[in-house]
């Protein structure tokens, strides 16, 4: 039987959406064909063997509690714990890790030191996509168009905010979004209507990255798809869909997870055209980072065609999330997708990406 590592939680404000996360991957596992390990990682980045609970709702903010530390075995080998077991060898790890510490790289760096394949996207593409300011200039390359903006580093901003504001002010017209430049699920976002609330929102946005992005809103319909890398190293792209928000300003946090504050239309209706350019660009845009495994691809599809917004290395994973629901319409369900994902990471081995 293959011996999985499901690692989820982790230091970063999205802790709990990798737990809602870790129960939806855990639920569609085939369990006659893979031994899961659940690993969690707690808010202070201990790592611990923890269950997974099936009552986790991300409404009650789940948090990864205290337990065995788990001691991975770097250079490849037996993994253990501190109360003494010996959790053998692993064959593969489907972290499920969502923000800093988790999408940027930084596990899968210590999984290809640890020589055990996993799930997923490697550490360049892990960290250039989770990097907004770097994906946009790799996007550009590619002949992709994006968002006009501006980035600024933390203590660039604190020596000067006077000429950064006023930089904003001469590129921009209003509103602007203001975004850390390493973060997900629209954690620390802001949109502003007047000049006098950028440096605010500026400052919000430092509380959660040491660099900030400012770009001009672009309008148009919000448009995704799905990326999915088979075994083989094909690329199979889903339907598209759309979010319509209802009620807020933006797609934000509260949107994505707690209160329904926006309509997901799964598929959504394009032209075959419209589909044809956005699975070319979409696929165009995976290569581009250097991607594996999966991705979710995000457009605004404007009056002059579409621009891209982000790439998402490790996307909301629960059943319901856009991703699964995605490859859902798309007549791919979720335990398939599931098992597609682990055996491309099995193909891909231990090789670097």
């Amino acid at each position: 039987m293959i011996r999985l590592a499901l690692i989820y939680g982790g230091a970063s404000s999205e802790h709990s959406v990798s737990c809602v996360t870790a129960l939806g991957v855990y639920s569609a596992i085939d369990k006659s064909k893979y031994e899961v390990i659940p690993i969690g990682i707690t808010p202070s980045g201990k790592w611990v063997l923890s269950p997974i609970s099936p009552d986790w709702k991300l409404s009650d903010a789940p948090v990864v509690p205290d337990g065995p530390e788990v001691y991975p075995a770097l250079g490849g080998g037996s993994w253990k714990s501190e109360n003494g077991d010996d959790l053998g060898v692993i064959d593969i790890a489907f972290p499920v890790l969502h923000g800093p510490n988790g999408e940027d790289g930084s596990i899968q760096g210590l999984l290809q030191l640890c020589q055990v394949p996993y799930v997923g996207n490697g550490v360049l593409a892990s960290a250039v996509a989770m990097e907004k300011s770097k994906a946009k200039a790799l996007f550009q390359n590619a002949g992709i168009a994006v968002a006009e903006g501006l980035v600024v580093a933390e203590k660039e901003f604190e020596l000067d905010p006077e000429s950064f504001l006023a930089q904003c002010a001469k590129r921009f017209s209003l509103p602007v979004f203001v975004k850390p430049s390493r973060s997900g699920s629209s954690v620390g976002v802001s949109k502003v209507k007047k000049f006098d609330d950028l440096e605010a929102a500026i400052v919000a946005a430092f509380s959660h990255d040491n660099t900030v992005l400012v770009e001009t809103a672009v309008v148009g319909r919000e448009v995704e798809c799905a990326v999915l890398e088979l075994p083989t190293g094909e690329l199979e792209v889903s339907l598209a869909g759309e979010i319509v928000v209802t009620g807020r300003e933006f797609y934000d946090y509260e949107a994505k997870y707690l209160d329904g504050g926006a309509d997901l239309l799964v598929p959504t209706t394009l032209s075959d055209a419209e589909l044809s350019e956005m699975h070319l660009l979409a696929k165009r845009a995976f290569r581009a980072l250097g991607c594996s495994g999966l991705a979710r691809t995000d457009f605004f599809l404007t009056a002059s065609g579409f621009v891209i917004t982000e790439v998402n290395t490790m996307p909301g994973f629960t059943p319901i999330s856009m991703y699964p629901s995605l490859w859902q319409a798309t007549g791919v369900s979720y335990p398939q997708l599931v098992d597609t994902l682990i055996q491309t990471g099995l193909a891909q081995g231990t090789q670097p990406r």
